[in-house]
């Protein structure tokens, strides 16, 4: 069987010159690939404590989804703005060109959870740091982040500085 590494499609100048672009659609379309992926963030979870998954939109929900599956957990999604029915808490986060926001339902944690929260890949962090904004709004607490992919490069950890963070793959570059 192939390394992770060699799931993921590396593209070139995308989407400007100088970027190289970790696409993840080459692990998902890949049942090996997929499997490994699963499999290998589930085992980032091996000895941890805690009572649900969180994934964020909408690769989270990817990878989050049948790794709550796998560990017998709930799945909270945490969506863009403006997408979920019931009564939502938010948070606004900077983007490399702006802003955005995100939201959860105001019942999905219950004070005292235990969280792992779950993505594809960590840049910059603010989607992440959001995201444990919010759980910890809900009384949650934020045992564990998992992701496929990490760009050190853009050093999206220090916005998580005091949670776990582990990932299947560290790019160092951006």
């Amino acid at each position: 069987m192939k390394k992770m590494e060699e799931y993921v499609r590396a593209i070139p100048d995308f989407p400007e010159p100088g970027i190289i672009f970790r696409d993840v659609t080459s692990v998902l379309q890949d049942p090996d690939g997929l499997k490994l992926a699963i499999d290998s963030m589930a085992a980032l979870l091996d000895g941890v404590d805690y009572d649900v998954i969180v994934g964020t939109e909408s690769r989270g929900f990817m990878f989050g989804v049948p790794i709550a599956y796998q560990m017998g957990k709930g799945f909270v999604p945490v969506r863009k703005k403006g997408k979920l029915p019931c009564e939502t808490i938010s948070a606004k986060y900077d983007l490399e060109y702006g802003s955005a926001e995100i939201e959860m339902h105001k019942d999905a944690i219950k004070p005292g959870q235990k969280v792992v929260l779950v993505d594809d890949l960590i840049a910059t962090g603010g989607t992440l740091a959001a995201s444990v904004d919010l759980i910890e709004q809900l009384g949650g607490t934020v045992v564990k982040v998992i992701l496929l992919m990490e760009l050190a490069g853009l050093k999206g950890r220090d916005k998580l500085a005091g949670y776990e963070v582990a990932s299947v793959i560290t790019y160092e570059g951006n």
